[in-house]
């Protein structure tokens, strides 16, 4: 089938809005459109409309359904994002540490140049890591590329893994961490109290959380398409309590990120900002997020608190 839609003027969009049943001021719905674009409002709009006999979504929307509400979702999403890319970073930065030093101190700063060191990988996918990894080395601008070839070039065409892990995407770490040997790989899982297993599963998690978030895409009631592994109910109880969390929602993300990050700095206060972005914006349904009514409560949430 030929998609045949054509693009329409702001004032038009916001017209066709207001006649299935938004309310909104139409200039301050214009400025909004104008501002994030249809498409992107539709998403936060696709739960209030009504549903035909069949269960199967119409156009209208809800009785009820305001701008406000549908803004404040959009505004409550960004700055979740926002504090969850900043949870993902700190998690990543400290793998990334963990990672590189034991592999650092058995295989040498150029040990990753030898299959052999990354035996978990098949070898198209070891040989498309390394392609990845030369891209990024090509394109970057980092002054310690420059400096590193312009005094070691002679002898090295690739960076010491140390230096290389700061080129890595999270995407490329995660494919590090997979392929190195099991024993590497259950000591630095032992450095947060997992698993090598348990890890792996997490790093793919937050990995596809950070994509929608770095993408700015919807985030706050996502399905996940990597829904993580739970941790061992005899060593982690507090994960297998009555009030359930959804693995397949953006709040297992919240929990992930809450429960890693005192393992990553015992300072860190991120928590603190979460509760104060959901007490700004009482009214997000966090059941949507896989979150139990009384989240902050939860022995994953309360953990050290402050």
């Amino acid at each position: 089938m030929e998609y045949q839609k054509k693009a329409i003027d702001f004032e038009i969009q916001a017209d066709q809005l207001l006649e299935r049943g938004l309310q909104a001021d139409r200039a301050e719905l214009i400025s909004r459109l104008q501002a994030v674009s249809y498409y992107r409002l539709a998403g936060y709009l696709h739960p209030f409309r009504v549903q035909d006999s069949t269960g199967v979504s119409t156009d209208q929307f809800q009785k009820g359904t305001d701008l406000r509400i549908i803004w404040d979702r959009y505004c409550f999403d960004r700055r979740l994002r926002v504090l969850t890319l900043d949870a993902i970073e700190r998690i990543e930065v400290s793998l990334r540490t963990k990672l590189v030093f034991h592999f650092a101190h058995n295989y040498g700063p150029f040990g990753y140049c030898e299959e052999k060191n990354l035996p978990k990988l098949e070898v198209q996918e070891y040989l498309d890591w390394r392609g990845s990894l030369q891209e990024e080395t090509r394109r970057s601008k980092e002054p310690f590329k420059k400096h590193f070839f312009e005094k070691y070039g002679d002898h090295h065409q690739n960076l010491p893994i140390w230096m290389l892990a700061e080129l890595m995407s999270m995407g490329s770490l995660l494919t590090f961490f997979k392929g190195v040997p099991p024993e590497l790989k259950r000591r630095v899982a032992e450095e947060y109290g997992f698993v090598d297993e348990l890890l792996l599963s997490w790093l793919r998690t937050l990995n596809a959380a950070r994509n929608i978030c770095a993408h700015h895409s919807r985030f706050w009631n996502r399905v996940l398409g990597y829904p993580p592994m739970m941790p061992n109910s005899r060593k982690f109880p507090e994960w297998h309590t009555e009030d359930k969390i959804r693995t397949d929602r953006s709040g297992i993300i919240l929990m992930m990120c809450r429960f890693m990050l005192p393992k990553v700095s015992e300072t860190s206060f991120w928590h603190q900002r979460v509760e104060a972005l959901f007490e700004q914006y009482p009214e997000i349904p966090v059941l949507s997020m896989g979150l139990p009514e009384r989240w902050k409560e939860h022995p994953i949430w309360r953990q050290n608190h402050s």
